[in-house]
């Protein structure tokens, strides 16, 4: 009968710290999106420069809104 609670206790702690790590993890990778964006107009013309495109901005907007749509 002891065995049976310590399996019980087991599975419950592994299912507590699961739905505990994956809550964690999604407050840390939040905060970290917030801090890092993915990527903003300023890296868009760079990355457009250093392609040898010249950026106008009405590309640039275009870019912007089709990343936007994506997600």
């Amino acid at each position: 009968m002891s065995t049976g609670y310590v399996i019980l206790i087991a599975v419950i702690a592994l299912v507590v710290g699961a739905i505990g790590g994956f809550f964690l993890a999604r407050k840390y990778m939040e905060d970290y999106m917030k801090k890092n964006p993915p990527i903003n107009e300023d890296m868009l013309r760079t990355m457009m420069m250093s392609m040898g495109q010249k950026p106008s901005e009405k590309k640039v907007r275009q870019m912007m809104q089709q990343m936007k749509n994506q997600k």
